[in-house]
């Protein structure tokens, strides 16, 4: 039996009307201070759960095509140019570390830039207060796994 290693991404995504987030807390030690309060309109927010057994899958590259077709997908269906990236470690059991998260979500919205979408992200390794505000339809709200 061939054993493979695992390496799953969760996505909860909104096509909003507008997010706002505000640093809150840190959660991370060794993250930088950050004060943040920030406003964007007409996005995709995307939030991602990174879970990994192995980070250094061979499944990292084709998880990461998924995730960017997936993102782009749902920003297109509106016409949606910007991004919103949070990292929400509530959407699974097993946490990836969070230097992993990170270069994860990095390459995401790195990706996302060279092809013309605008990419924030909220201040990693930090509770934030949100106000979000979705449109009603069903495809403005989308849960996807990937692995």
């Amino acid at each position: 039996m061939l054993l493979t290693s695992s390496f799953a991404v969760r996505l909860l995504c909104f096509q909003a009307k507008r997010f706002r987030w505000k640093s809150f807390s840190k959660t991370l030690l060794d993250v930088p201070d950050q004060d943040v309060e920030e406003e964007i309109h007409e996005t995709v927010v995307v939030f991602l759960h990174a879970e990994a057994s192995d980070e250094a899958s061979e499944r990292r590259s084709s998880v990461q095509r998924q995730t960017l077709k997936h993102v782009k997908w749902l920003a297109n269906k509106r016409g949606l140019k910007n991004i919103v990236l949070h990292s929400f470690a509530h959407l699974g059991g097993q946490a990836a570390s969070p230097g992993f998260t990170e270069n994860f979500m990095n390459e995401i919205a790195q990706r996302l830039g060279e092809t013309g979408y605008s990419v924030r992200q909220t201040p990693f390794g930090y509770f934030c207060e949100w106000d979000l505000s979705v449109y009603g339809d069903s495809l403005a709200k989308v849960w996807k796994e990937i692995n």
